[in-house]
């Protein structure tokens, strides 16, 4: 075969065959290569305007952050999310392309004295003093991984932006009609008698045979059944007991008291009453009369007389003073003394001290106890994360609980409880952790599979604390088990006496109702059952109701005409009531009200306006996106 493989080769149509296949390669496949292209890197085009991978990247990867940031920093975001993310950062995108161009295209400018304030009046820029902060500034746009540049060119985008969207709802506004229409709707009041028919009054009817209770415990076997238990195996990384570990040394404490002193420091306060003048002779004047005896208002009179300005500051300390000579004269002049005239940039300043309010120095021994608490909470805070990331690769490696290393800080637990937390003797699952991160582990376990791996789950966040982490394993499941009647009875009983009177206060609430239904009135009708009628408070939609008046109640109250009768299941039992008065709600006589709801709706309205222009805008513009630029974003080759 192979020699005849041989001879075929050295024949002329081997020869012809094999030149065209070369001639082939070299016309298309090398051509193909000298003069590819590079692929198309834009992920979207929009209006002809195209967006670029590394914009929608950058986007992607603070949006990413964020995410990461809000899930403890701790859990990596599965796949699902990352598209999620990529997603919003690219329609994010898109939609400002859109608005942008629109912006142009009308001529909008944003001045850069207009992209200065704006700058200057972002609340996140602010230091200590409240005042713009450039030191704050770069530490904010560098952990948000931006250059001033690109933050500049973003803030000058989106004010233009704004500018557009403004004027297109500034002229919404919610018609005099629809307002009334939705007033009345919300602020017509309505007042009802009722009668109750509440279970405690009801008298408890005799016990029935042994056999009618079985019967019940039969018929309602869920009820008197041991509730499902869960063996569960769990480790808890809790920051209280990382807090426990650290160990805090005296010169720590001392450092932290120095560091915070202006937190146990409270510094001294001062009122004072000041007279401005622009001419040092005159301040001298107004000096010598005041010390001479005459009170405040004397002198306000005399020296707007002598075009000097009387300024009052209440309870002030050094840094509100508005000029540091006169701060000087201020907390140096003793009380109930004239004291200048002061000379600063502001003018010549006459001032009297009317009150001191010593500062207060909480010392050292006395906030020794809250700054050890701070200083192992802040370590512990940083030992907490570190330790989530060991467990969490232990976890992934196959590690099992109980084989967890004993130098990490986890407390491991292994029990049987119920949905409650409760063990079967009725006694709280010994669960280290506080009371949120307890509720989260008992509910995750009561949603689990038998069997499924553990793997490290943060607990509730809450404002101010720090959350823990667990793993937990369920080793077995024990499903509700019916109780015989003879270890229940008694509550078989009770049971079956409360069914008894919440149908018995049913029956008679339900022929009341047909009384006045057939045209008796609710008064006789309480005679005859022997209730009180009562007057409740009045009701309106949008307004919780008062205390008195059941919650039950307050919808089918607006579904009645006037006179109409309703019957509602409550609480405490049942209740009857007869739609006594309508107040229709007056708009002259609620200027504000009314107001209110005009400005909601127009907001609203404006909300509505806003939204349709973007969609136009962005529709206009016929967005085209690159699926596989987006995918290699989130899953880079």
């Amino acid at each position: 075969m192979i020699s005849m493989f041989r001879a075929f080769l050295n024949t002329w149509a081997a020869k012809v065959f094999f030149a065209l296949l070369i001639g082939v390669f070299v016309i298309w496949g090398v051509g193909d290569v000298l003069t590819q292209r590079p692929s198309d890197t834009a992920v979207a085009t929009v209006g002809g305007k195209r967006i670029e991978i590394e914009e929608v990247a950058d986007s992607y990867r603070r949006q990413l952050a964020q995410v990461t940031r809000m899930l403890g920093g701790t859990i990596e975001p599965t796949m699902e999310i990352k598209r999620g993310v990529a997603a919003q950062a690219l329609e994010r995108l898109i939609t400002q392309v859109a608005l942008t161009a629109a912006a142009q295209d009308m001529g909008l400018v944003v001045p850069d004295e207009a992209l200065r304030q704006a700058v200057w009046e972002t609340p996140v820029f602010a230091g200590p003093d409240g005042a713009f902060s450039r030191r704050q500034f770069e530490e904010v746009l560098r952990s948000n991984g931006l250059t001033e540049a690109r933050f500049l060119q973003m803030m000058r985008t989106e004010i233009a932006q704004r500018q557009l969207l403004a004027a297109a709802r500034s002229g919404a506004a919610s018609p005099e009609t629809m307002t009334k229409l939705v007033y009345a709707f919300q602020q017509e009041k309505r007042i009802a008698e009722m009668v109750e028919l509440r279970l405690e009054a009801a008298p408890a009817p005799e016990p029935p045979p042994a056999v009618a209770l079985e019967r019940w415990h039969a018929n309602n076997i869920a009820r008197f059944s041991t509730p499902e238990y869960r063996r569960v195996k769990a480790v808890i990384l809790s920051p209280e007991r990382l807090a426990a570990e650290v160990a805090v040394s005296e010169p720590d404490v001392r450092a932290a008291y120095a560091a915070r002193a202006a937190e146990f420091n409270t510094p001294e306060r001062r009122s004072v009453q000041v007279l401005l003048s622009q001419d040092e002779a005159k301040a001298k004047a107004l000096a010598e009369k005041w010390a001479a005896g005459a009170d405040w208002a004397a002198m306000q009179e005399a020296a707007r007389a002598e075009g000097a300005a009387p300024v009052e500051l209440t309870d002030a300390v050094r840094r509100e003073i508005p000029s540091p000579e006169l701060a000087e004269g201020v907390f140096g002049a003793a009380p109930e003394t004239v004291a200048g005239p002061v000379r600063s940039a502001l003018g010549w300043h006459v001032l009297r001290v009317s009150k001191v309010t010593p500062g207060v120095v909480r010392p050292f021994e006395e906030v020794r106890g809250q700054l050890e608490t701070q200083i192992r909470n802040e370590r512990a805070a940083d030992t907490l994360y570190e330790r989530a990331n060991k467990v969490d690769d232990l976890l992934s490696g196959g590690t099992p609980l109980d084989e967890m290393p004993g130098d990490l800080g986890l407390t491991g637990v292994m029990g049987t409880l119920d949905a409650r937390g409760l063990t079967a003797e009725g006694a709280a699952a010994p669960i280290p952790g506080g009371d949120e991160l307890r509720r989260a582990l008992i509910q995750a376990a009561f949603q689990a599979q038998t069997g499924e791996p553990p793997r490290l789950i943060e607990g509730p966040r809450q404002p101010g604390l720090l959350s823990g982490f667990y793993a937990f394993v369920v080793e077995e499941v024990m499903p509700p088990a019916p109780r015989p009647y003879e270890e229940v009875a008694e509550a078989v009983l009770a049971d079956w006496t409360a069914a008894a009177i919440r149908r018995t206060q049913e029956e008679a609430a339900a022929k009341i109702l047909e009384a006045l239904k057939g045209g008796q009135s609710l008064a006789d009708a309480a005679v005859i059952a022997d209730l009180p009628v009562r007057r409740l408070p009045e009701i309106s939609r949008g307004a919780r109701p008062a205390d008195e008046v059941p919650l039950q109640l307050v919808v089918p109250l607006f579904d009645l005409k006037l006179g109409e009768a309703t019957m509602v299941e409550t609480v405490d039992g049942f209740a009857v009531a007869v739609l006594a008065e309508i107040q229709p709600a007056t708009p002259d006589a609620d200027p504000i009200g009314f107001g209110q709801v005009r400005d909601a709706l127009g907001a609203a309205i404006g909300d509505d306006v806003q939204a349709a222009l973007t969609a136009g805008l962005r529709a206009r513009a016929k967005p085209q996106v690159n699926r596989v630029m987006v995918d290699r974003i989130v899953q880079p080759e």
